[in-house]
């Protein structure tokens, strides 16, 4: 949602001293201000110093605040940060301005823990109207209230708000009895209020799923449909693995767009990676100045020089890397005992051309597919997943370019793949080619067939 925004308003609410917000959110981007990290709003757009967010801070950590007439009313700083790219995070907060306990009043769950360690704590006032509730108050969902250029970096689901009632995260999600992990409640069993909404879920409609009629709209950007989702994980670009990142690398549409905004080198690894198993995915070039290579990485990367940075088939520790596809140049490179070696010359991408990476671990080689056609089969050593070690999808860049990766998300970009599509096996992903027999989604389900 890196330029996109939701908006609806607010009418008269059934308890202005009670609400919830339950959402589940995926960082593609970490926050470089207070604004960009904002997914949830709501703003007097008559008076906008009657306002309140929830939001990542610079310092990535959970950030609440609200005002009246340019007066602060609550406001909390978590002590705990969140970085991690792969997850996605259920976010509930609880509001009761009625509790006599002052710390009642506000309660704040990160996948059902409640968060009780804060950096600051401000609680609102005993009864007091929360500026969430105002009567006119316009939602604006994945925007900074006051700016009018600040947009959520990341994906969101399941989005569900709750005029009147302060519920507990156990309404809208639940411990999976076998894996242990916070998953989703599909159909949350809660009143709703008349102000409340549930959108998002299992998909990017704006409709509302609650028994209300407050849908959404779209007053910004494009909202993409994802596969990538809190019940089956994809990759994303690491914007929080960036120690060679020179030319300021910037992941955005959900993380799968990733480029540079200088002319400087620059790399980065996708966030997720695998030891075996057939794994496929698509990339689309953008532009095609300069020079940059699609490839993957060991897990077992070290710190190459910030001038070879950690691009597949660079020089600086270079027997770390595997193989890697230069679009410009039109070769594959191996690496053996730290050396580069071409491995015959193939045809270059252009601006609007695709390649497909399927990446066999378990027969230890990659083919390269030039718009659905096979161009070149890299075979790999066993020395590539040695003691445990794993393969990840790596990306280096000059100068300012962009790349669109399409993970089995089923979009390139924030535009949707429509008309004839294909899945991984196990029908996972979709994917504007077809994938190789036994080849699927590297995703969390994909790493689990």
């Amino acid at each position: 949602m890196a330029t996109t925004y939701l908006t609806a308003t607010q009418g008269t609410p059934t308890n202005s001293k009670k609400c919830t917000v339950s959402v589940w959110v995926k960082r593609t981007g970490l926050a470089a201000d207070t604004s960009t990290g904002t997914f949830f709003a709501g703003v007097n757009t008559s008076d906008t110093t009657d306002n309140g967010f929830i939001n990542f801070n610079p310092n990535n950590k959970i950030f609440i605040q609200s005002s009246l007439n340019d007066s602060n009313k609550l406001g909390f700083v978590t002590t705990r940060v969140f970085t991690d790219p792969s997850a996605w995070y259920h976010v509930v907060v609880a509001f009761d301005t009625t509790q006599n306990t002052s710390t009642d009043r506000v309660k704040i769950y990160i996948n059902g823990v409640q968060e009780t360690a804060f950096d600051a704590a401000s609680y609102p006032d005993l009864n007091l109207d929360l500026p969430f509730s105002l009567s006119g108050l316009q939602f604006q969902l994945g925007k900074y209230p006051t700016a009018n250029d600040a947009y959520f970096n990341g994906l969101m689901s399941h989005y569900n708000f709750i005029d009147g009632t302060a519920y507990a995260p156990t309404e809208f999600g639940e411990t999976d009895l076998t894996t242990g992990q916070w998953k989703i409640k599909a159909s949350p069993s809660v009143t709703y209020g008349y102000n409340g909404f549930f959108i998002l879920k299992d998909g990017n409609s704006v409709t509302d799923s609650s028994p209300n009629s407050n849908n959404f709209t779209v007053a910004s950007g494009t909202l993409t449909k994802t596969e990538d989702c809190p019940s089956n994980v994809f990759p994303i670009w690491n914007q929080a693995f960036m120690p060679f990142n020179i030319g300021n690398q910037v992941a955005t549409n959900g993380g799968t767009t990733i480029g540079s905004n200088s002319n400087g080198d620059s790399s980065n690894l996708a966030s997720m990676g695998a030891r075996s198993g057939k794994y496929y995915w698509e990339i689309r070039v953008q532009n095609s100045v300069n020079t940059r290579s699609c490839g993957i990485v060991r897990s077992d990367i070290q710190g190459a020089s910030t001038t070879t940075a950690i691009y597949p088939g660079g020089n600086g520790n270079a027997s770390n890397f595997t193989s890697a596809y230069n679009m410009v140049n039109g070769y594959v490179q191996t690496v053996t005992s730290g050396t580069q070696a071409q491995q015959g010359s193939l045809e270059t991408l252009t601006t609007g051309d695709y390649l497909g990476v399927a990446l066999d671990i378990d027969n230890l080689n990659i083919k390269w597919f030039k718009n659905a056609s096979l161009v070149t089969t890299t075979n790999l050593t066993s020395a590539w997943i040695e003691n445990g070690l794993f393969l990840i999808p790596a990306n280096r860049m000059d100068g300012a370019q962009v790349v669109e990766y399409n993970f089995g998300n089923g979009c390139f970009g924030s535009t949707q793949l429509t008309g004839t599509t294909y899945s991984g096996t196990g029908g996972l992903g979709i994917f504007k080619f077809e994938p190789p027999t036994g080849f699927t989604a590297l995703s969390t389900k994909g790493l689990n067939l």
